[in-house]
């Protein structure tokens, strides 16, 4: 396995390095024709963002707390983002760092100093080359997110081949790991909770601009075993289809896993997500669930039913609190059960309210320890969240969320207590403005 991934893996590597060669000429010549025709632009942009934030946790453990409860803390990003861009090409840097204040720390102390972003970008025709550390963000970010929502961002580094159309959209993706420094980096990194090695990932989408559209991910990734130089491959593929008609809103999204895992178990699993849409004037409804697979109870040690969601974000569809993050760890591997109703209140067009309800089941029955099965509902959860937008630079994000859980939650890594209520609530307050905005147009 590990001399067939190895020989793959350098064929791709080869053909990148042609890629890249062809690429360095494209440019050459592409500033040649530039200089030729008489006419350049250019732009330069620097915009600063500083985002407090404070937290407050109660029997339930979220990082970076593991042991306190509850847990008040603060942390505070801020970033630097600079754009240069020419005609046919352009540089983007984000350079942003991260402070946490806690109960153990009476004065701050530096949880990241880091590039979230850092890549050149060329234009030749239709077709975009992008090279260096950047996000990726695809489809609903089911799959592939920037993690907004987290103060390090989620990012990657490698290669993307961009292609878009008036309704067609492609994208093609060589993406990597190395090591990273270690201090903080689990927490507030923005690349090193990446678990492979290389991975390809292939993106299409299909926009009627009217009432359908479609979207499919397919990805190769290959996987380190832990402590060895071993490497597994796992492959994703699947996709998600959009209907509208009116005010309403449906949608499948559907995925399935196969290979083998981290572990070296053979792996089929699969991910579903039904849901429809109610939009009125000022309010919007969404009801929905999603199915993430598990193992069965008879399902041999070397087989394995559990699926990955890889490198989206799971607040934005399990719940605000995070309870469920970390597959299969956080379900004890059978798997997730997640009906929920979403209602959005826009007050006006600077206030808007939210509120979240979600119930959760394990597909397959945990046992306790007198290994007797327990019951498959796990809880409940209420997240409630406020935005407010007073000027275009400033927003402030107010929100309290709690969790019931049930007996079934004894055995699972996040709720200390299940006799108590778990809840969380935060207050941020991001502030984020174009520092330098430069713009020349001139003749050469």
């Amino acid at each position: 396995m590990y001399s067939n991934s190895i020989g793959f893996v350098y064929m791709v590597l080869k053909g990148i390095l042609k890629a890249v060669f062809f690429l360095f000429v494209i440019i050459i010549a592409d500033n040649a024709n530039a200089q030729e025709n008489g006419s350049l632009s250019q732009q330069f942009q620097m915009n600063i963002e500083i985002r407090p934030r404070a937290e407050y946790t109660s029997n339930y453990i979220l990082p970076p707390n593991d042991s306190i409860d509850p847990y008040f803390y603060i942390t505070q990003r801020n970033r630097i983002s600079m754009l240069y861009e020419r005609e046919k090409w352009l540089m983007k840097s984000d350079v942003q760092e991260i402070h946490l204040w806690d109960e153990a720390n009476s004065s701050s102390k530096v949880g990241s100093v880091n590039f979230y972003q850092l890549f050149l970008e060329t234009k030749f025709k239709s077709i975009n080359f992008r090279l260096g550390r950047q996000n990726v963000l695809l489809d609903n970010g089911r799959l592939f997110s920037d993690a907004p929502w987290a103060q390090q961002g989620r990012a990657h580094e490698g290669i993307r081949i961009m292609k878009y159309g008036k309704h067609f959209a492609n994208d093609l993706f060589f993406l990597f790991t190395r090591k990273y420094n270690t201090s903080f980096e689990s927490a507030y990194s923005p690349v090193a909770s990446n678990k492979y090695k290389y991975m390809l990932v292939y993106n299409f989408s299909y926009n009627s601009k009217e009432n359908f559209s479609f979207n499919s991910i397919n990805t190769v990734d290959f996987l380190e075993k832990t402590n060895s130089e071993t490497l597994y491959t796992r492959a994703t593929t699947g996709g998600r289809i959009e209907f509208r008609k009116r005010q309403w809103y449906y949608t499948l999204n559907s995925y399935f896993q196969f290979g083998q895992n981290q572990k070296g178990q053979h792996l089929f699993a699969y991910y579903f997500q039904p849901e429809i849409k109610w939009s009125l004037q000022k309010s919007t409804l969404r009801l929905g669930a999603e199915i993430i697979s598990g193992s069965t109870p008879n399902l041999s040690v070397e087989n394995s039913g559990d699926f990955d969601v890889l490198y989206g974000v799971t607040w934005k569809f399990n719940g605000n609190m995070n309870v469920f993050t970390r597959f299969p760890a956080d379900v004890g591997g059978k798997g997730l059960v997640n009906p929920y109703l979403f209602y959005l209140f826009q007050i006006n067009s600077k206030l808007s309210l939210r509120s979240d309800f979600h119930l959760f089941y394990t597909q397959y029955p945990l046992e306790n320890d007198l290994n007797q099965e327990m019951s498959r509902f796990l809880g409940f959860e209420n997240d409630i969240s406020m935005k407010y937008v007073p000027i275009k630079e400033l927003e402030i994000n107010v929100a309290f969320s709690f969790y019931k859980a049930t007996d079934s939650m004894i055995n699972l890594p996040k709720i200390q207590d299940v006799n108590q209520l778990s809840y969380w609530s935060y207050l941020m307050v991001s502030y984020s403005f174009n520092a330098v905005n430069f713009r020349r147009n001139k003749k050469i």
